[in-house]
């Protein structure tokens, strides 16, 4: 009977023990900050932003790749043209400043100093390339999500979220046809393929480490 409770106090202290450092964990994970290759997504103020959010059923409409450059943080994102934005600045274009940092969830195995470099080496081949206003599925011209989904697939051989054709979207609202009709006019690329920010945003491998 001793040999059973005592089993049983052994199994309750190591659960709070296990339980402890599981805290600790977290604690120490949340506390760390921003690192290099971390993923950031806002939700934009133009019109374009709105049509984005109706066709794709998402609050955000906008994301980049977190770079630290000395003491500063950096966006690498695909506006007009492609270029690195200072965090600041990047949260304050912003709706509300309200803004959702993502991080893979191994990135200790697959982010070293060795793939890091590789990240933002590929990363480089983008930068000054104009914003892709018709979000073709080519390297000439590029948009934010397609920025994002390319470097970490060439770079890392990882696919943040699935691609999908644009007639996967939800094409029915006012907004987005009259964005399609400025684009496109009559002919719509309907199987052209495409990565949304919110596809990123619910990629398995993400895992959400801030959010103000």
């Amino acid at each position: 009977m001793k040999k059973i409770i005592i089993t049983i106090l052994f199994g309750i202290i190591g659960g709070v023990g296990i339980l402890v450092l599981d805290i600790r964990r977290s604690k120490e994970e949340k506390s760390t900050g921003l690192l290099n290759g971390d993923i950031i997504f806002q939700t934009s103020k133009s019109d374009q932003s709105k049509a984005i959010q109706l066709a794709t059923n998402s609050k955000y409409s906008h994301m980049g790749i977190i770079y630290k450059q000395e003491e500063d943080y950096f966006v690498y994102e695909a506006v007009q043209p492609v270029k690195l934005t200072a965090l600041d600045e990047w949260i304050k274009r912003g709706e509300r400043n309200h803004y959702v940092v993502k991080r893979l969830k191994n990135r200790e195995q697959l982010l070293t100093s060795e793939s890091l470099k590789r990240l933002k080496d590929v990363g480089e081949k983008f930068i000054g390339k104009n914003y892709d206003v018709y979000f073709e599925w080519s390297d000439n011209n590029i948009y934010c999500s397609e920025l994002v989904w390319k470097i970490y697939k060439e770079a890392l051989r990882i696919e943040l979220g699935q691609l999908q054709e644009l007639r996967s979207f939800d094409l029915t609202h006012d907004l987005v046809r009259k964005k399609l009709k400025e684009r496109y006019g009559d002919n719509i690329p309907l199987a052209e393929k495409v990565i949304s920010p919110v596809g990123i945003f619910n990629a398995a491998e993400l895992v959400t480490v801030e959010e103000k």
